[in-house]
């Protein structure tokens, strides 16, 4: 158990409890960026920046979305979700369209190259997994337990 986290009754000093090492937002934060930098080189030549990768996982799930909903499925303020949609709607792989049903809302459709593009980012989860060098299990444990971090983190806000 770390400091941070025994530190609540453990009589730990206030320098363990404050040693950068011992920090659960330290060690996320670096995985992070170390994990996401292992995805540059990937969605490069894909001209697909990280966050836009994510905006189209979530288009290939389903598709149309209203941006709202975008903004839920990515936990993404919608001012930082808007120009992630126009940079992915001038590489030519989104549309953003009114609804029909809705004159406020605006819906995300995936445009022929968008589609056509799934078949080459199948490639991507097998690459990163090669690039890690884990155990898929591992990594599947680390996923659900980031989704239990994840829920506890919003529960606590």
């Amino acid at each position: 158990m770390t400091t941070e986290l025994a530190a609540t009754g453990s009589g730990a000093t206030d320098a363990d409890i404050l040693a950068l090492e011992n920090q659960v937002c330290f060690g996320l934060a670096v995985a992070a960026r170390s994990v996401i930098a292992l995805y540059r080189p990937v969605l490069e030549p894909l001209g697909l920046t990280h966050p836009q990768y994510l905006v189209m996982l979530a288009l290939w799930e389903r598709e149309p979305r209203s941006v709202k909903d975008l903004s839920d499925a990515l936990q993404l303020e919608p001012a930082t979700l808007s120009p992630l949609l126009k940079r992915l709607e001038a590489t030519g792989y989104i549309e953003r369209k009114r609804s029909r049903a809705d004159e406020r809302a605006l819906e995300v459709r995936l445009t022929a190259a968008g589609r056509d593009l799934r078949a080459v980012a199948e490639t991507i989860p097998p690459r990163i997994v090669e690039r890690l060098g884990l155990p898929v299990g591992e990594l599947e444990n680390l996923r659900g337990s980031l989704r239990a971090i994840i829920a506890a983190a919003v529960r606590a806000s």
